[in-house]
């Protein structure tokens, strides 16, 4: 594996700056793609269960100026 980087680090040097750039552009959007899909699909599963709690009546209900008051509160 280390021989292979090594030529795909020589390879990527003989890059103009424009296409350098590209392969580093595609290099780290196929690093954030997993993640983010995971994070995107964990979300809408956190969605999906604070809905069906909420019209279960399962949670209670604060409102945001309860909760911004009481965030003063504790900041002072």
């Amino acid at each position: 594996m280390p021989d292979m980087l090594e030529k795909l680090q020589t390879q990527a040097r003989a890059l103009s700056p424009e296409e350098r750039a590209k392969l580093a552009d595609f290099l780290l959007d196929s690093l954030r793609d997993a993640p983010l899909a995971e994070i995107e699909q964990a979300w809408e599963r956190e969605i999906e269960e604070r809905v069906a709690a909420f019209e279960r009546d399962d949670r209670t209900i604060i409102s945001a100026e309860s909760v911004f008051a009481e965030a003063r509160r504790l900041a002072r």
